[in-house]
């Protein structure tokens, strides 16, 4: 079980550069995964990505990739001067100064200040030949990742184990208190009749039919073995070493429909009492299983 919050780390030196991968990752219903790459290796944005969706299956994912500004002479690019460019900048300074009669000289530090004159000529960083040192780094800062998201889990499974045990106590209260409501029931209608009858007693058939019908429509033994169902399949997702996120959302609905329909259907004081419970469990198990992948 993995949490969907973690963060990794990883460097390594490539193709003479520091290369420096950081990957965090936060919560998200789906499966987000955005970069921020230097314009070198840009290429290598989708097999970025589709390296990490290999292991990460949901949770917004932020991959930040740097190169180390000290660990190479340049940027990996030769340039060269573009000569026309340049005489056309300098004629057009000498007849600004000629038109406007200024003193001032034009020198090469004006010239410089025309970026568009240096010009990339050479592109010695090849990212085809550096994918596989990259990729490496990339799965170290995967694998930190992981490991964290992996502590994180065993804290959200231990939380959730207990808020098991404590639905399973309210439900196995409210599944031992079910029986006794229907002869209660059945007691509370005896006396309001002779309250409205004057003391005349009713007939034991009639009774008897109202009192099955007021049982049939308070009988939870269904929402009960529903809920015990759904409490075992979470059980056995807990232990699995899947992705189970989305499910525990879709079991948490279930059991949040089974509660509902428990507490409509039953008049009990204390059953309801359990319902409370039982709905107070569930909306924290909702706000954890948001944390998980």
């Amino acid at each position: 079980m993995l949490s969907m919050t973690g963060y990794g780390r990883a460097e390594a030196q490539i193709e003479g550069r520091k290369w420096i991968i950081e990957i965090k990752s936060l919560n998200h219903r789906y499966i987000e995964i955005i970069t921020r790459l230097p314009n070198a290796i840009s290429p290598l944005e989708v097999e970025i990505k589709k390296r990490v969706g290999e292991r990460i299956f949901r949770g917004r994912i932020e991959i930040s990739v740097q190169a180390d500004a000290d660990s190479g002479p340049d940027n990996g690019v030769q340039y060269s001067l573009n000569v026309p460019l340049l005489r056309n900048y300098h004629s057009l300074l000498v007849r600004i100064k000629e038109e406007l009669n200024l003193r001032e000289e034009i020198d090469l530090r004006t010239l410089v200040r025309f970026k568009e004159i240096f010009v990339p000529s050479e592109t010695r960083f090849d990212p085809a030949a550096a994918w596989g040192g990259l990729q490496k780094t990339l799965d170290e800062a995967l694998d930190a990742l992981i490991r964290m998201r992996q502590v994180e889990g065993e804290v959200l499974k231990k939380d959730f184990l207990a808020r098991l045990d404590t639905l399973t106590r309210h439900l196995d209260s409210a599944k031992a208190r079910a029986p006794r409501t229907v002869l209660e029931t059945k007691q509370r209608l005896q006396e309001r009749i002779r309250e409205l009858t004057d003391g005349l007693e009713m007939d034991p058939v009639r009774l008897s039919q109202e009192v099955a019908l007021l049982a049939e429509k308070s009988d939870v033994t269904e929402e009960i073995v529903r809920f015990e169902s759904h409490i075992g399949q979470m059980e056995k997702l807990l232990q699995g070493h899947d992705a189970i996120g989305r499910k525990l959302d879709f079991l948490l609905q279930e059991m949040g429909r089974e509660v509902n329909t428990l507490g409509s259907k039953s008049n009990d004081i204390a059953i309801a009492q359990d319902v409370i419970e039982l709905k107070s469990e569930l909306a924290k198990m909702r706000e954890q299983a948001l944390n998980v992948e």
